[in-house]
This record gives C-alpha cells, structure tokens and sequence, in this order.
C-alpha cells in the first residue's frame, strides 16, 4: 500500500506519456513552450554571446561617449572578429532547442565557435559595424529631434530604414549556413539572398519580430535604459528566437537538416548495435 497526498509524490502511477508521432506544436503555442522550457539555457547561452562581443561593445562604447572616437571605432570593429563565432554557435544551438535535441550550452557553444570561428569572422565583423554605423545614424536624430533641429534631408533615413529591413532578412540565413552547410562564403552570401526572398513571407515576418526587440528600445529610449540588463541576459538570444521560429522552418526543408541527422543517428546506433 503507497500513501497519497498532495504532498508526497507517487512514482508508481503512470504519468500521461507522450505519442510516438505526436505533432510540434505551432505558432505562439510553440515560442511559450520553448520560451518556458529552455529560459535557462537562453539566458545561459546569451551571457556566453555577451562576453564574446563585451570587447568590441566596451570599445565603441568608449568612442561614443567622446573618448577617442575614431580610434576606439576602428578598435570596436577589430575586437568584434569573435562575433560572428559567437552568432553561429547561438543559432545553432537556439536551432538544437527547435530540434527538441537540448544539450550542454558551454559545450555546443564552445564547439560550433571553434568549428565556425574563421569562416564567419569577416561576415560578423561585417555585421557589428552595421549595427555600430545605425547605432549613430539613430543617435544623430534622436539628438536632433531632442534639440528640434529640423531634418534637412530625410532620404538618408529612408535609406537606412531599407537597410536595417534587408539586415534582417537575409542575416539570419547566413548564420544558418554557417552551423548546418558546408560552402565557401560567397556561395553561402549567394544562397542566403536567394532563400531570403524565395521565401519572402516568412523572411519577412523573422525580419520583424527579430528587430522588434531592439526598434521598441530605440523607440522609448530614455525611458527603455532601465531595460538595459536584459541586453546581456536575454535580449539577443530572444530576438534570435524571434526570427529563427519562423526563417528555421523553410531552412531546415530546403537541406532536409533534421531528417539527414536523425537518420544519421539511426544509423550509428544501428551500427553500434
């Protein structure tokens, strides 16, 4: 005889189990229920990535504020060769979760960096002074607006808004073919681009809920710096969330990823056997 309670716990009743073949869930159902079940990965995960790019942040940081501002620019971009590692590994492990095949964070991230680190230091190097050249354009005029300059020419804004939306779009395929696809990195730009707009709609929709995170704190600043130590605990690998649930998808039926790697593991184990 085993004693109930709603305090004790009884390990001899079945629990209600799971189907063989049943289906993922979609959607929003889908990002809450790896939002909730992984949070401490994602949070562990986007810590590693801080202190990847704490150099080159800590750098431009330096020269934004009026120390040295062209040389601490220069040493930003320099310092940032590890980002694009550091993407990689990310997305490639965000991309595991999405796989529902979890790991250790620290092992995956260190491994896919080392894998990856020389092949994607110029397309990182590239994608950080992106990001630092907007960070100015939007801090000129938020500080002209501030002090009711008007905007002369706005042309240069659209222009930057335009570049900001293909950023979006066609990054995250980049770093996917970094973690899964074996190319040179031309082909892989090549291959990036064509993806991006051949699969438009949901390029798109991972262009938008990507950037939300940082278009709503550009939007509320100064009242969003309170928000600030998200950034190094959630906010980039959240934002990759974002954008991976809906670019992952079409990516991982184009080159069949997960299909070849559990077959791949069928087939050792088989052998193993």
């Amino acid at each position: 005889m085993y004693s109930m309670s709603i305090f004790s716990r009884n390990f001899n009743k079945p629990g209600p189990g799971v189907r063989k073949d049943e289906p993922r869930k979609k959607g929003a159902a889908r990002f809450f229920e790896l939002l909730l079940r992984d949070l401490w990965d994602l949070m562990k995960l986007n810590l590693l990535f801080s202190l990847t790019a704490l150099p080159s942040v800590a750098a431009f940081l330096l020269g934004f504020m009026g120390f040295m501002p062209n040389v601490m620019l220069v040493a930003a971009i320099v310092l940032s060769f590890p980002i694009g590692g550091g993407l990689t590994a990310c997305i490639y492990f965000i991309t595991k979760l999405m796989r529902d095949d979890p790991s250790y964070v620290w092992f995956e991230y260190k491994r896919k960096f080392l894998e990856n680190f020389k092949q994607a230091a110029p397309t990182g190097m590239i994608c950080t002074a992106f990001i630092y050249a907007h960070i100015m354009i939007w801090s000129s005029l938020w500080v002209s607006l501030l002090a009711e300059y008007p905007i002369v020419d706005i042309t240069w804004y659209i222009a930057a808004i335009f570049s900001i939306f293909v950023f979006f779009i066609i990054t995250p395929y980049v770093f996917m073919h970094f973690s899964y696809i074996d190319l040179k990195s031309f082909q892989t730009l090549k291959n990036s681009i064509l993806m991006a707009f051949g699969y438009f709609p949901r390029s798109f929709m991972g262009a938008v809920f990507g950037s939300v995170i940082w278009v709503l704190f550009a939007l509320f600043i100064p009242l969003s710096i309170v928000a600030l130590p998200a950034i190094p605990l959630i906010a980039f690998t959240l934002s990759m969330l974002l954008s991976l649930m809906w670019v992952w998808p079409p990516f991982n039926k184009h080159f069949a990823i997960e299909e070849t790697l559990v077959k791949r593991v069928d087939e050792e184990f088989g052998e193993g056997v």
